[in-house]
Formats: C-alpha cells, structure tokens, sequence
C-alpha cells in the first residue's frame, strides 16, 4: 500500500479573533475566551413575514363593550344592596346605571359585529362549551332583570305617568325579583368575557386565564362603585364605598398574581408599551382612589372624585388588556417562546407523548 506524503497533510487553522461590537454570546454556551458564535442568535420568523397567530378584528366597541359590561354587572350588585338595605337613592342610581350601560354596551357589540341579526343568531341554540354562546344568554337574562328594575324606578320618577294601565301593578310586584335575577347574573356577565378572550390562542390572553375573571370581576367592582358615589348622597353611597374598598384590593391581588404566574415572555405585552403604560397607569390609579375613599369617602367633593378615579382605572384595565393580546399577535416571539418552554418542561417531567417531536 503506497501512502502519499499529503494523507498526512492539514492546512492550518486561522488564528481566531475575537470581535468586538457583535452579538453577546448566550450563558452557558461553552464558548472560550476571544471565541464568537458558530451560528447566529435566533430571530423569530414567520412566513412571509405574516403573525403566527391571527390577530383578532376588535377595536374600541369591544373595549367599550368590557367595559361597560362590568359598570353594568356591578351596578346591578350595588342596585340589590340598595334594595336589601333600605337605601331607596342607590337603588335607584344603580339600576338606572345597570340599563344604561348594558344598553350603550350592547350597542357596540352590535356596531362590532355588523348587523344586530348576528346578535340574535347567537341566541339560537346554547352551547356550554362556548363562552360566546353562553355570554349571549348571560347578556339577554341579566338585560330583562335590569329592564324590569330599571322601568319600574322611571314610572316612579315620572309620578306614575308611563302609559302603563293595569302592567303597574305587575311591575311594582316584579321589580323585586328581578333586581335579583339581575344581581344574579351580575357577577358571571362581569367575567364572562375574560374567559370569552382567554380561551382563545392569542398567547397573553391564553397565558392569564386562570385570573383573568378575578381581575375582570375586581375592575367591575371598582367601576360601578366609582359611578355610584358620583351619582349618590354619601348618607346613602355606604355600600359602593364598601364595593370600591373590596374592588382595589381585589384588582391589585389579582392583577399582581395574574402578571407573576404567566409566562414572562407572555406578560410582556401587559409591562411594555402603550398597553403597559394603560395598566401601570390603572394599579396607581386604583390605589389613589381606594385611600380617598377610606380617609375621605364621606365627604361630597372627595367621593365623587375618587368615583371618577376608580372609574377611568377600570377603564384602563379593560383597554390596556385588550390591546396587549392585540399587540402580543405581531411578534411571533410571544407565541413561539412560550411554546417552546412548556415543551422543555414536559420534556423534563418525562411527558413525551404529547409532541410531534419527541426526539431529545
């Protein structure tokens, strides 16, 4: 066997240098000192440049809508407790704000959807699987609790001069329980669209839902209390101090411990831009308002301007969380590093069934 002497020939390496103003190195890469990385740092990428997840068709109606389906869920609490307690004013404020709000509300889902048959349509069959469907039925029954309410307490403001005839008495008979068919269907119409949003694949809304309906519920709460005390005496206004004093420290628990337990790739829509400054701006705003209200909710002038305080935080609330799962579908980086996470943690756990690629 003849051996050549090139067999044994290797052209010599280039001496290595290191650059400086380049991409960092990751930790734990294994990389000496002087040396750069062999392959790139990954950029989140999609075809032709389109999200990974279809971003949903929603704008302000929508945000109007959560928003004022919450002012109307805890209205319609606080309109119960004025009729529990002999407290005839709130009562009657929290019931007129209940009808108002569910009806601007239902107006723009209606503008968002196009064509109110497509309301209707959604009251053709009931679907438990559905947070739609079953929001729809929500909507209508807490809607005819709050109409009959609502419509006794306008005959009694107008001295009894609706066109009524003998329905009066009927009404004055049923306005009772439907205040609490109304309050009963309060709390689930106040949640109802955190799960409507969350089961969905946008990746912020998904990451939240386990408390996203605990913040939903704590910001209708600071909403409906925050309109009351602007519309009401304080002799009168005790239950909405109470509800708004409940409402802080339930928005800011629940806001805090939703933002802690998502992933924080996921949570970023909800710290960083116009979102982020929406919800920042919301928690300092609830807190303000809840100290007014404790050191000095009896007085006219402080009530009503912690009302408004506490009413444009659960503005925000509902606002900055819709446009952070909007923005969290532009950049494939929130849908696709959350992933990729949770498969390395079942992976690690020694689930490997339930992936395409099982391969370690």
């Amino acid at each position: 066997m003849t051996v050549s002497d090139f067999d044994d020939y290797r052209p010599p390496e280039p001496p290595r240098r290191s650059k400086r103003g380049g991409k960092r190195r990751r930790a734990g890469a294994g990389e000496g000192p002087g040396e750069t990385p062999m392959v790139p740092e990954a950029e989140f990428t999609s075809y032709y440049g389109r999200p990974v997840v279809k971003p949903p068709p929603w704008g302000d109606p929508i945000s109007a809508y959560l928003f004022l389906g919450g002012v109307a869920g805890g209205s319609a609490l606080l309109g119960l407790g004025g009729q529990l307690t002999g407290r005839p004013v709130l009562c009657r404020n929290s019931r007129l704000a209940a009808l108002a709000s569910v009806g601007i509300g239902a107006a723009a889902l209606v503008a968002d959807l196009g064509r109110p048959e497509r309301f209707l349509n959604m009251l053709r069959t009931i679907k438990p699987t559905s947070p739609m469907s079953l929001g729809s039925w929500i909507l209508a029954a807490f809607s005819a609790g709050v109409g009959i309410s609502a419509a006794s307490e306008i005959d009694r403001m107008t001295g009894s001069r609706l066109p009524l005839g003998p329905l009066r008495k009927v009404l004055r008979t049923i306005e009772g329980p439907a205040g609490v068919e109304a309050a009963l269907f309060a709390t689930p119409l106040s949640a109802y669209t955190a799960v409507l949003l969350s089961d969905t694949a946008n990746p912020t809304w998904n990451a939240a839902r386990e408390d996203l309906p605990f913040v939903f519920v704590s910001s209708a709460s600071l909403a409906a209390a925050g309109l009351a005390m602007i519309t009401t005496p304080v002799q009168q206004a005790g239950p909405a101090r109470v509800l708004a004093v409940l409402g802080v420290a339930g928005d800011l628990i629940a806001t805090r411990a939703m933002e802690h337990r998502m992933d924080p790739v996921a949570a970023e829509p909800l710290r960083e831009g116009a979102p982020g400054r929406m919800l920042a701006w919301s928690q300092w705003l609830a807190a303000a308002g809840g100290i007014g209200v404790m050191a000095g909710g009896r007085h006219r002038p402080v009530a009503a301007a912690c009302g408004v305080v506490l009413l444009t935080a659960s503005a925000l609330t509902r606002f900055g969380v819709l446009r952070a799962g909007i923005r969290s579908t532009e950049d494939p980086r929130y849908t696709i590093e959350p992933q990729k996470r949770r498969l390395a943690t079942r992976r690690k756990a020694g689930i490997v069934d339930d992936s395409i690629t099982t391969a370690g």
